[in-house]
C-alpha cells in the first residue's frame, strides 16, 4: 500500500532527530546549553545580536543577565524593518516568510520564519512522529488527516515581498513534505476553499473516502466536533458526490439565492481538489448501510485522534471521546506559531519538553527564570523561549505544570495564560484560576459541559444595578456570566450563588464584589455554545483550526453572540 510506504519513508527520514533527541534526554543541560551558544554565533552580527553583546555570552547566566525578557511588542521596529524586506535585524539568517500568529484574544502577529527556525519545528515533529510509530506500527499502513495550519484567505506578501503564511501544509513536514501530501486524507487543496460550508464539505467528503484512515490530527478539539456536526444533514448529498466522484457543495447561508454554490469555488481550487476525486460507488452503498453519527463504523481503522486536551480543552476533547468510543486519544504537546514546546511520549504523563528544538528558560510565581534542568514536580512555570526565527528570552505567555520527567527532560501540562485576565475593576480574574473554579463546580454536580466560558456583561435590570451600585456607569453595572451548555438539562438553581463564592476566593474579585463594583454573577444556558464562539472568532479575524477555548474572556459582547436566538 503506498501510504505504508511512504509513512515508512517518512520515519526513516525522522529516525536520526528522533534518536539525537532520546539521547538528550539524558544530558538536558548539556543540549540546551549547546543550543544557546549555536544560536547566539549564528547571530551574533546581526543588529540585535551586537545591540546586546552576543560575541561576548559565555553562558546561559551570562544571556540572562545581557538580554531582557520580551513580549511581542518589544520586537515591533525590527518585524517592521523585516517587512519592508531588510536583512540581518535578528537573524543572520533572511526571513522566508511570515507566519500569522494564533490565539483567542489578541490581533494576528507577523512571525518571522527562517530556515533555521523551520528546522527547530521539524526536530520537535520528527520526535513525535517517531515514537508513535514506534508504539503503534499500526498507524503506519493508512492515510492520516493534519490539519496544520488555518484556513487560508489567498496568498499574501509584505511591502518588502515577503511571503506571509505556508501556502501547503507539506511545507510543515520536512524534505518528505511533498511525498507525504501525496498520502493525506485530505489534500492541502481543500485549505484554499474560502466558504466555510464548502471547506467542510469537501473536508467530508475525502474523509468518507478513507475506509482505512488510521491517525486524525487537529489543534482544537471542537474543531473536529464542529466539522462532523452536519454530516447527517448533507450524507445522502456526500454520498451521491463520493459515487459520482463529484464535488457539489450546499450554498453558503450568506451566499444571494441566485448564486450557484459551485460558482463559489475558485475554478483553479477546484481543478486541484478534483484532480484527487475518482467515482467511489462500492463506498457509498457501503456507508449508505451506516449511521452517519457511528464514526468507529464509518472509519473502523482509526487508531488515534491527536488533539489539545489539557486546560481548558479538557471538557471538549472528552465530549471528542464519547463520539469515538474505542479510539485511542493523545494529548498534544505545547506548540506556538512563534515555537515547538513540547511533546507527548508514549508512557509519560504529560508532554515531553521538546530539548533538542529551541533553548528553553522557565519563568516561576518568584519571577526567577530557571533552566529545564531545574525544574521541580508539581510547580507551575511561564515559558520563555530563544529560537532561529530571531525572538530572544521569548514570553510565550502560556503557563505549564512539570507532571514528571522522562530522563532529565520536564514532563509538561498546560496550565493556562498568564495574559488571560480580565480586570474591569481590580477584580483581576486569570483564567487558570477560572478554569480551576469551573473544574471543582463541575465535578461537585457531576456536570460534563459541552461548552462552558465565563465573561463579563453590562446588566441593566433593577436587581443587577442594586447588587452592584452602578458602578459600570453609563453603560450600566457589570457581573460575570458561565455560559453553559449541557447535553442534559439539571437543575442548575444555586450554581450562580457557588459561582460567586468559588470566585470570591480571589481577594481582588471578592473586594470588588464588597464594594459594589461588580454585581452578582448569572448562569445562562446556551444552545450550540461551540459554533456560536467558533464563528464569532473567526468574524474578528481569527483563524479557524487554531482558535482556542479559553475558559475566560474580557469582553462584554459575548452575551449576544452565545444567548442569541435562531
Amino acid at each position: 500500500m503506498i501510504a505504508t510506504l511512504v509513512n515508512a519513508a517518512w520515519g526513516a527520514a525522522s529516525a536520526r532527530q528522533a534518536r539525537r533527541f532520546r539521547r538528550s534526554l539524558g544530558c538536558v543541560a548539556a543540549t540546551q546549553q549547546k543550543l544557546l551558544a549555536s544560536c547566539l554565533a549564528a547571530n551574533r552580527a546581526t543588529a540585535y545580536g551586537e545591540r546586546h553583546g552576543f560575541g561576548s555570552i559565555d553562558s546561559a547566566a551570562a544571556y540572562q543577565q545581557r538580554v531582557p525578557l520580551t513580549v511581542y511588542d518589544d520586537y515591533r521596529c525590527e518585524i517592521d524593518l523585516l517587512a519592508a524586506g531588510n536583512a540581518g535585524v535578528l537573524t543572520s539568517q533572511p526571513v522566508e516568510r511570515f507566519e500569522l500568529s494564533s490565539g483567542s484574544t489578541a490581533a494576528s502577529k507577523l512571525i518571522p520564519y527562517t530556515a533555521a527556525l523551520r528546522q527547530e519545528f521539524r526536530r520537535g515533529l520528527a520526535a513525535w512522529i517517531a515514537d508513535l510509530h514506534r508504539h503503534d506500527p499500526d498507524l503506519l499502513h493508512g492515510p492520516a488527516y493534519w490539519s496544520i495550519t488555518p484556513l487560508t484567505t489567498g496568498a499574501a506578501t509584505t511591502a518588502g515581498g515577503v511571503p506571509i503564511g505556508f501556502g501547503e501544509d507539506s511545507e510543515y513536514l520536512g524534505p518528505l513534505g511533498a511525498l507525504v501530501e501525496s498520502t493525506l486524507a485530505v489534500p492541502n487543496a481543500v485549505k484554499h476553499l474560502q466558504g466555510m460550508t464548502a471547506f467542510r464539505y469537501a473536508t467530508l467528503l475525502f474523509l468518507l473516502r478513507q475506509p482505512h484512515l488510521r491517525l486524525i490530527s487537529v489543534w482544537n478539539p471542537t474543531f473536529l466536533t464542529l466539522l462532523l456536526a452536519p454530516l447527517a444533514e448533507w450524507w445522502e448529498r456526500l454520498l451521491d458526490d463520493l459515487a459520482r466522484g463529484t464535488l457539489a457543495p450546499p450554498r453558503e447561508s450568506n451566499e444571494a439565492a441566485a448564486l450557484p454554490a459551485a460558482l463559489a469555488i475558485d475554478p483553479a481550487v477546484r481543478r486541484r481538489i478534483e484532480r484527487r476525486l475518482t467515482p467511489a460507488p462500492r463506498r457509498a452503498r457501503a456507508l449508505a448501510r451506516l449511521r452517519p453519527d457511528d464514526y468507529t463504523a464509518i472509519w473502523p481503522r482509526l487508531r488515534l485522534i491527536s488533539c489539545w486536551a489539557d486546560g481548558p480543552a479538557t471538557p471538549y476533547a472528552r465530549d471528542l471521546a464519547r463520539r469515538f468510543p474505542g479510539v485511542a486519544q493523545q494529548p498534544k504537546g505545547l506548540l506556538a506559531t512563534e515555537a515547538f514546546v513540547s511533546l507527548p511520549l508514549h508512557g509519560h504523563e504529560g508532554a515531553a519538553l521538546a530539548t533538542t528544538a529551541h533553548f528553553f528558560e522557565f519563568l516561576a510565581d518568584d519571577g526567577e527564570a530557571r533552566l529545564a534542568h531545574q525544574l521541580e514536580r508539581g510547580c507551575a512555570y511561564a515559558v520563555a523561549v530563544t529560537t532561529g526565527g530571531g525572538f530572544y528570552r521569548y514570553q510565550l505567555h502560556d503557563v505549564v505544570e512539570v507532571v514528571g520527567f522522562a530522563g532529565q527532560a520536564p514532563c509538561l501540562r498546560f496550565a493556562g495564560k498568564t495574559d488571560q485576565v480580565s480586570d474591569w475593576f481590580g477584580e483581576k480574574l486569570n483564567e487558570r484560576f477560572v478554569a480551576g473554579v469551573l473544574a471543582q463546580l463541575f465535578a461537585r454536580h457531576g456536570l460534563q459541559p459541552i461548552f462552558a466560558m465565563v465573561a463579563p456583561e453590562r446588566c441593566a435590570d433593577t436587581a443587577c444595578r442594586a447588587g452592584s451600585g452602578d458602578a459600570g456607569g453609563s453603560g450600566g453595572p457589570l457581573r460575570y456570566v458561565l455560559y453553559l451548555e449541557l447535553a442534559a438539562t439539571p437543575d442548575l438553581a444555586g450554581l450562580d450563588r457557588e459561582l460567586d463564592a468559588a470566585l470570591g476566593e480571589s481577594f481582588h474579585y471578592a473586594w470588588c464584589r464588597r464594594l459594589g463594583q461588580l454585581a452578582p454573577p448569572r448562569v445562562a444556558p446556551v444552545v450550540g455554545g461551540q459554533e456560536r464562539y467558533l464563528r464569532a472568532c473567526c468574524d474578528q479575524g481569527l483563524k479557524l483550526g487554531n482558535v482556542k477555548p479559553p475558559m475566560l474572556q474580557q469582553a462584554v459582547h459575548w452575551g449576544q453572540r452565545l444567548e442569541a436566538r435562531g
